[in-house]
């Protein structure tokens, strides 16, 4: 049922435990507000979720929360205890707010509280990034009224009344940014094209060493732009003209999208989401299985399928293969926007609103 916006309409959003299980909402968070909803946000005590939604002066509740592993660890038995104490707290929460839906963008943290909304009869939508569910989010799917999902092939995994091809919503600043700020921020003097190199927050030493030891043979065609990770610079290199490194970027980024003509990515389901929507090439070379539970390796073959981005296999990495696939990504660059502007899951955000608009509580 779709309320009169002149009605106060209630949403309490969750998801934490990384950046990618909050960032999302935090795109959705100024279209909600000018849709006249109060947003409200429940997550852990002290999670990255916490800091990350302090500038958007929401009133957030925290909670206790247990990490659910596939694995054993003595904490097995002491975290379901306090998923349990959780569950009490969310839903002593949800009775005070009385919301009209919950939305949660999953990790640990929104068990608890999607499973006590439910309790009250409270609709929940649900968002999957990656290409198979992740644990905390296949425990909440019986009890979800919608799960939305960036990959055709996660709606064969997902039950069909239920699911959403949506993509996942990104912030509407990264598409505002200036190339002429980006370049002066970089301090680049001539007019190359743009390479930008992104291994996310905490970098990617095996795709930064890489990128370094091509230098020599990239930076003749283009400038680039390399964000590194904390502590990953180059000290040796930071006077290589046509070489601009960051350790990490925030306000500035959507001018360095705004410049970059190509990217080189990991394949994080967040990233390839907001290369899709500004539709840059790019290559995407995923975490390793070994390193992870493998869905970036899936993720990167689904864009690869779908036309919108080369891949490189992380384990056969090396200079020539860099090299090579750069100039045939920039060679054929109109090619993959072309596939991009036929994505099947442009503009997410829209997207989603009108999915919770849909789904509030009678």
């Amino acid at each position: 049922m779709i309320k009169d916006e002149k009605v106060s309409k209630k949403i309490v959003m969750t998801g934490g435990g990384t950046a990618g299980h909050v960032t999302p909402n935090l795109a959705l968070i100024p279209v909600l507000r000018e849709k006249g909803y109060e947003i409200f946000y429940i997550g852990s005590y002290d999670g990255i979720e916490k800091k990350l939604i302090e500038d958007f002066k929401v009133p957030y509740y925290g909670i206790a929360t247990g990490k659910l592993r596939r694995y054993m660890d003595i904490k097995n038995f002491s975290d379901p205890f306090r998923v349990i104490k959780g569950f009490g707290e969310a839903r002593k929460y949800l009775k005070e707010i009385k919301p009209d839906i919950v939305f949660s963008k999953g990790g640990f943290v929104s068990v608890p509280v999607v499973r006590a909304a439910a309790s009250l009869k409270i609709p929940c939508i649900l968002h999957e990034s990656d290409m198979t569910p992740g644990l905390a989010n296949k425990l909440c799917i019986p009890v979800a009224s919608k799960i939305c999902c960036n990959f055709p092939e996660t709606l064969e995994k997902l039950p069909s009344e239920k699911a959403i091809l949506s993509g996942t919503p990104i912030r509407k600043e990264l598409k505002e940014g200036n190339a002429s700020e980006g370049k002066k921020l970089c301090g680049f003097k001539d007019d190359k094209p743009v390479m930008m190199v992104i291994g996310g927050s905490l970098g990617a030493q095996s795709v930064n060493e890489t990128v370094r030891y091509a230098l020599p043979r990239l930076l003749p065609q283009f400038n680039i732009i390399h964000i590194c990770g904390k502590e990953k610079m180059d000290n040796m290199k930071l006077s290589v003209e046509g070489y601009k490194q960051f350790e990490y970027v925030k306000n500035e980024l959507k001018d360095l999208f705004a410049l970059a003509d190509i990217v080189v990515s990991r394949a994080g389901a967040n990233a390839i989401c907001e290369l899709l929507e500004l539709k840059k090439p790019n290559i995407l070379i995923p975490l390793s299985p070994k390193n992870s539970r493998g869905d970036q390796v899936l993720n990167a073959k689904s864009f690869e399928q779908q036309g919108f981005s080369m891949v490189i296999d992380n384990d056969e990495l090396d200079e020539d293969i860099l090299v090579e696939s750069i100039e045939d990504l920039y060679e054929n660059r109109d090619k993959y926007i072309e596939k991009m502007n036929g994505s099947r899951f442009y503009n997410a955000t829209e997207t989603i609103v009108n999915l919770i608009e849909e789904n509030l509580k009678n």
